[in-house]
């Protein structure tokens, strides 16, 4: 009895260690909000992907995405303000390989939108 308890705990660790990059079959983004506003919603590239309401200094959850890049095109809401960050083309960029990255996002005192590429 000792021995199968043994072998099913065993069992389990092995089976219950997979790590979260295992298997992944898209690019998965967060964003962080370096700014000192709250960001009620951020678009990354296409309209369905966005990330809501993220406190100063906070995170948000992961979206899967099919594609992306270092950078995208970014558009910030934060209360009445609107903020973009327009790429001019991808021409030559390597589309990123599929993993956990984060887009670490402020805002310059001209209205900038400062994008810091993170692999998570």
């Amino acid at each position: 009895m000792k021995r199968f308890a043994f072998l099913v705990l065993v069992a389990v660790i092995f089976v219950g260690c997979s790590d979260r990059d295992d298997n992944l079959d898209m690019v998965h983004i967060r964003i962080k909000n370096e700014s000192s506003i709250n960001y009620d919603l951020v678009q990354v590239g296409g309209g369905e992907m966005l990330h809501e309401n993220i406190g100063p200094n906070e995170y948000s959850g992961y979206l899967a995405y099919e594609m992306a890049y270092e950078y995208a095109y970014i558009r910030i809401t934060a209360g009445d303000g609107n903020y973009v960050l327009q790429p001019i083309d991808f021409v030559g960029e390597t589309p990123l390989e599929n993993g956990f990255y984060t887009y670490a996002l402020s805002i310059s005192a001209e209205g900038n939108i400062i994008l810091n590429f993170m692999v998570d």
